[in-house]
């Protein structure tokens, strides 16, 4: 064996150019396949981790919220949350598998700025704020982010909430919010709304919060109550914040979570709409969801839990487009070392066709020929795979440290652009591998006809 591996490490450098074509070829596809593998894992972690510290990991609604829930959010409300939240965070098989556990409600109606005669229906969250950011923080992949904290209100900040600008620019709110481009429609051509002439605190549920300092814009919000009647709150704005789409952007409010339940239950202060926990690796959701499903079942619970991916199908389309691009690419660069690795050991048979029948003349079998030249082809396969992971990994150590960005679609702030190659540890050597094996084959079927040549024809070949 080490005779063979020596005679093929002669073999191939007697035509250097040609093998250094040949291992640059290699190189070229395998750092292309990494590189482009490495992106493809950070827009999947990135975008997981962008997704999750906005909604976390799972929601558990009342059964039939998520077909219909946006219809009539009250009808689905979940009774006697906080016991539900004890129950889950003191489950000994879930605790350490939890980051946060919180209640959420989800509500619409119209928002109304009645000092300006503008008024917009709007669709929103009530939220824990601290929740909310323990939720934003979390980063179990190590993504870097421009920002992660998108909470603007605190818990003692009952009366306060955010809106998206483009709600802020059809509630004529541009220069009280500080929102840049935003273009107010002029006054004269905006229309009457009776919505929104008047103050509507006569409906206003009861609040025992102060009201909040400073000159912060009111709105009130108009909703229907869980018994169906009107009910209205004052909303006091903190910031407008872009939420990436126009028709997100142009609805959007979120409060905090004791406003909401004014706006949609009135005195009754024992339900949400939903319950939101993050956990600690996205992994373990199958575990927890089994978990949950077989307490839900167990206590009679008419229940039903939904993971971040099917409450964003967006993510498993761009994940299943980035899957597809990348197949593409590897197999493109595949099909180019095949044929580069088949010409270069056809060509090193051609030139050697009287070596060969020498070679079988002093009784070298076939099986010999064949594995001289596989041998040189995974030589070439070896080495090129070998310097393509290596220039693979300078280059993505540059990109990382260089700070690139852009914006993805959907997006409000930049991204980095990040080279994850060792985010998945099998991805590397599975690669390497893979072209080396490949290389292999592609030696294969010349050597095998190389071998079946016969002696006294290979002797006398010119």
């Amino acid at each position: 064996m080490n005779k063979t591996v020596s005679l093929a490490i002669r073999n191939a450098a007697r035509n250097k150019r040609r093998s250094i074509t040949t291992v640059l070829a290699i190189a070229v596809g395998a750092a292309s396949i990494i590189l482009f593998g490495g992106y493809k894992q950070s827009m999947k972690y990135g975008f997981e981790t962008n997704i999750v510290q906005i909604i976390g990991h799972l929601h558990i609604y009342r059964r039939g919220f998520f077909s219909y829930g946006a219809g009539n959010p009250s009808h689905y409300s979940i009774d006697n949350y906080q016991g539900l939240i004890d129950s889950i965070t003191g489950d000994p098989q879930l605790r350490d598998k939890l980051t946060v556990t919180t209640p959420v409600i989800s509500l619409f109606g119209i928002a109304g700025n009645y000092a300006k005669d503008a008024s917009k229906t709007f669709f929103g969250r009530g939220i824990v704020p601290s929740d909310k950011a323990a939720i934003n923080k979390w980063n179990d992949y190590g993504i870097r982010l421009y920002r992660v904290n998108r909470t603007e209100i605190t818990d003692n900040d009952t009366e306060g909430g955010i809106i998206g600008q483009g709600l802020a620019r059809m509630l004529r709110l541009c220069d009280e919010l500080a929102v840049k481009d935003c273009e107010v429609q002029p006054a004269a051509v905006v229309k009457s709304d009776n919505a929104a002439k008047e103050d509507f605190s006569a409906l206003e549920e009861p609040s025992t919060a102060l009201e909040p300092k400073g000159q912060y814009p009111r709105l009130d919000l108009l909703g229907a109550s869980s018994k169906g009647a009107p009910n209205v709150v004052s909303l006091f704005i903190r910031k407008a914040v872009n939420q990436g789409d126009k028709m997100t952007d142009e609805n959007y409010v979120e409060m905090h979570i004791d406003l909401a339940k004014r706006l949609v239950f009135g005195k009754d202060k024992g339900r949400v709409t939903g319950i939101i926990l993050q956990l600690k690796h996205t992994r373990d959701i199958p575990f927890v969801v089994e978990r949950l499903r077989g307490r839900f079942k167990a206590e009679g619970l008419d229940l039903e839990t939904e993971d971040f991916e099917q409450l964003v199908p967006a993510f498993g389309q761009a994940i299943s487009m980035f899957n597809t691009i990348f197949s593409f690419i590897a197999v493109v660069m595949c099909i180019i070392v095949l044929f580069t690795v088949v010409n270069t050991i056809t060509m090193s048979i051609m030139e050697r066709v009287n070596e060969i029948g020498t070679t079988r003349a002093l009784g070298v079998r076939r099986s010999g020929i064949v594995r001289l030249f596989i041998t040189e082809g995974a030589l070439l396969g070896a080495t090129g795979a070998t310097v393509g992971v290596i220039a693979a990994v300078a280059a993505g150590y540059i990109i990382n440290i260089a700070g690139l960005t852009w914006m993805p679609p959907f997006n409000v702030e930049p991204v980095y652009i990040t080279i994850l190659i060792f985010q998945e540890p099998w991805f590397v050597p599975l690669t390497w591998g893979s072209l080396t094996t490949l290389s292999i084959v592609s030696s294969f079927f010349p050597a095998r006809r190389a071998s079946r040549m016969a002696v006294v024809d290979a002797l006398r070949h010119v």
